[in-house]
């Protein structure tokens, strides 16, 4: 399916790894498979390194003055599937998608005229990658985030990779994807791009 086909979809995938650009980021790599994968069910994706931008903290639409989340949001609008992709610091989510988490906070007072969140058509993943544990752990706050403020996450609507246990090998190092998290990827991408059409088609009914 061609992008510009009515019918189509649009993805945006939000970056949160620490590391500003140019450097290598394994977040982007897993990211990049995703909206790749994505391509293949007929959604067009882009990506935005949120520590490259200037996204001010706070829990409102617009922060004020160089307040670069409102452009960010925009791009967010304007797309069907939510990529919310994260390193593992301390078993936690990078301090940049807690940030995300906290600007997404403002959707909670943002409704059509029917009364439903603007979010409520739009569907969200999450991407997690680490040399260390907890991707569970950070699926699991990542889902209650987004789908709190309006999200539909779909069935296994997370893919992931954990290194071995105390050492430092990274995802972008790999010579090949491993079989669990191509799997993964790939699932999740089919269900996303899969409960966008439904949700395009069909959505919620009024508040």
């Amino acid at each position: 399916m061609n992008a510009n086909e009515p019918g189509s979809l649009s993805a945006v995938m939000l970056n949160c790894t620490l590391s500003p650009s140019p450097a290598d980021s394994s977040t982007d790599v897993l990211g990049r498979q995703v909206l790749d994968s994505l391509a293949e069910h007929g959604v067009s994706g882009s990506q935005v390194r949120v520590v490259d931008r200037d996204v001010r903290p706070g829990v409102e639409l617009d922060m004020g003055e160089g307040d670069e989340w409102p452009a960010i949001r925009e791009q967010i609008m304007d797309s069907d599937i939510l990529i919310l992709a994260t390193p593992t610091w301390m078993g936690q989510q990078s301090s940049v998608a807690q940030r995300v988490f906290e600007r997404l906070d403002a959707e909670l007072s943002e409704t059509d005229d029917e009364g439903r969140l603007l979010t409520f058509g739009k569907v969200a993943v999450v991407v997690v990658v680490g040399n260390e544990d907890g991707a569970h752990h950070i699926s699991a706050v990542a889902y209650q985030c987004l789908n709190d403020v309006g999200f539909t996450i779909p069935a296994q609507g997370v893919t992931y990779w954990n290194g071995e246990a105390m050492h430092t090998v990274d995802y972008k190092e790999l010579e090949q994807v491993p079989e669990g998290t191509a799997s993964a990827t790939a699932t999740l991408a089919a269900n996303a791009a899969h409960l966008a059409r439904l949700l395009r088609r069909d959505g919620y009914p009024a508040a």
